[in-house]
């Protein structure tokens, strides 16, 4: 369990919701991807009535096509993992990046040496604002075509591919560990040098920059909206969910949640097929009646 779980006896929020923050994967998608017609028509009543809703997802911007139609008010969305905030109003591959947080190129290389030595085998691939680039022995888990085979460390040295541009993450993965173990390894071994996260079902571990989670960058955004964590309902299922659960005045696991996720919130709901986040949302909004 992750040191950062909510007590038992925290009371849920007694004031009304100004903001709903919700994971994708696992939260508000089904598993086949979808955006079921409950929660979208659940989404818009909510933004009627006046409550914001942030996507917050450990996706890159690239892989939002799948709510963008979605949106409504700012549009805006918190991607990998807190390392950006993008406005999705320009629709599919026309995404602004708001606000960036990068992880630092020797934080990077850094945590890409440290990961190797604690766990051999270890291979990686590198998440930017656009690029995309993988190592060799990287298998294909996200359906596209890297910009780039080669090692994590020439992409990140000065003068590598990746100079230039911010980077957002790093993902790292294991074709045998056990993926808890690999998380528990991980934050031991790389440190301060960044933030260790997991949101797969498999060994596949997402390193960002220090500090950066979706609680950390969801924080900043309400803060310039003058909206208290007490205002906010957040939902989600695995460990990178965990300290937005925990920030948020009101938070939600799923039914098909990961026990740090389940530890961390104040609440439980239905499964993700089964609209889990509509169900409250309904609720929510009966209450103000």
């Amino acid at each position: 369990m992750t040191s950062a779980t909510r007590q038992p006896e925290t009371p849920p929020a007694a004031l009304p919701p100004r903001l709903i923050a919700t994971d994708l994967d696992g939260t508000l998608l089904r598993d086949d991807k979808s955006v079921s017609p409950r929660t979208v028509a659940a989404l818009a009543a909510a933004e009627e009535a006046g409550i914001e809703v942030f996507f917050v997802t450990g996706r890159p911007a690239r892989w939002m096509d799948v709510v963008s139609d979605h949106v409504h008010g700012h549009g805006l969305a918190i991607v990998g993992n807190g390392a950006a905030v993008v406005d999705l109003h320009g629709g599919p591959g026309a995404h602004r990046f708001v606000k960036v947080r990068d992880l630092a190129p020797q934080n990077a290389l850094d945590a890409v040496r440290l990961l190797r030595e604690a766990v051999p085998g270890t291979v990686y691939a590198v998440e930017q604002t656009y690029g995309f680039h993988q190592e060799p022995d990287y298998p294909p888990l996200h359906m596209e075509t890297p910009d780039n085979l080669a090692p994590a460390e020439e992409v990140l040295l000065p003068g590598g591919v990746a100079e230039g541009e911010p980077v957002l993450k790093i993902l790292a993965y294991h074709p045998t560990i056990d993926p808890d173990a690999f998380l528990t390894l991980a934050r031991l071994a790389v440190g301060d040098r960044a933030t260790v996260t997991r949101s797969s079902p498999s060994a596949l571990l997402e390193l960002s920059g220090p500090g950066v989670s979706k609680a950390s960058t969801l924080a900043l955004c309400c803060a310039e909206r003058g909206i208290a964590p007490e205002e906010v309902v957040a939902f989600g299922d695995m460990p990178n969910d965990v300290e937005m659960l925990t920030w948020a005045g009101r938070s939600y696991a799923m039914g098909n949640a990961h026990p740090d996720a389940v530890a961390a919130a104040s609440g439980r709901t239905t499964a993700n097929n089964e609209d889990g986040v509509a169900v409250v949302i309904e609720r929510l909004l009966a209450e103000r009646l």
